[in-house]
């Protein structure tokens, strides 16, 4: 079967973390170091992507346009369009497919920025890719191709998991879940360990507890057919432990927390996007 990067090469403008995560997820599942390639004008940055990766940088984007086939947008939001605003228009800024991870950047905002015809790729991966175990959504642009969607899914497949949005409205929602989420999973984190803390264990036995048990029960969730739902039922017998804690969070509304959680998220996210 074809791998989507055959002859392709992959330049990632910004060489900062998530750069590093997504260009090391692909070297882990075989694409050559000289199949990629990084920019930056920060020489720590470069330095560091090349320590770790011993794939090459450079200074200019110029350079990085002119020899990759995908460019990766890995700038913090409030500089993707600057970014590409500075690209030489004399170049061939249709040519390369663009992947963006620069959260709350529309499509719209970046086809501005790039030659009529540009294919595009918006993309929001959350945090835990920097571990290999990240969920990212895509939506592409009208004039992306098939086998650019395949190409930007195998790319984020390397760090995790992927779906493809229908439609670009769901791009915020998506913020507020999973983009957002780790934040909300790290605060549970905490408070759990905390709440160990105040019935007598040892700091450090609470900590390592309540995250190998959060970790446990996301993989139990992952390999097991069953819903959330049936689990949270087969471990809570009647008159036991688990209900008696239970019943606690359903006074205190964890759902209704969440649910304004993830919606506050949402539209804060609509909020920096602008208009539609």
């Amino acid at each position: 079967m074809t791998s989507p990067f055959e002859s392709k090469r992959i330049g990632f403008i910004g060489c900062g973390a998530m750069a590093r995560a997504l260009a090391g997820g692909l070297a882990s599942s075989g694409l050559p170091a000289d199949q990629m390639m990084g920019a930056d004008v920060a020489p720590e940055q470069r330095e560091g992507f090349e320590a770790a990766l011993g794939i090459r940088t450079v200074d200019d984007n110029g350079t990085l346009l002119a020899q990759c086939d995908a460019l990766v947008l890995c700038v913090k939001p409030g500089v993707v369009v600057s970014v590409l605003e500075g690209l030489d228009k004399s170049a061939d800024l249709q040519r390369p497919l663009w992947i963006s991870i620069a959260a709350g950047i529309r499509i719209g905002t970046l086809e501005a920025a790039l030659p009529p015809g540009a294919r595009i790729i918006r993309t929001m991966p959350n945090t835990p890719a920097l571990v290999g175990a990240g969920a990212s959504v895509l939506c592409p642009n009208n004039a992306a191709l098939e086998a650019d969607q395949a190409l930007a899914e195998a790319l984020f497949a390397a760090v995790g998991t992927t779906w493809l949005a229908p439609n670009e409205s769901l791009m915020d929602a998506v913020t507020g879940l999973s983009g957002s989420g780790p934040a909300y999973l790290f605060l549970f984190l905490e408070a759990l360990g905390e709440a160990g803390i105040q019935q007598g264990l040892p700091p450090e036995a609470a900590q390592a507890l309540a995250i190998q048990t959060v970790f446990g029960a996301a993989k139990l969730a992952l390999e097991d057919d069953r819903s959330p739902a049936q689990l949270r039922e087969q471990v809570s017998s009647p008159g036991g432990t688990t209900l008696a804690g239970l019943a606690q969070l359903g006074e205190a509304d964890l759902r209704g927390a969440l649910s304004k959680a993830v919606e506050a998220a949402t539209a804060r996210s609509r909020e920096l996007s602008g208009p539609a």
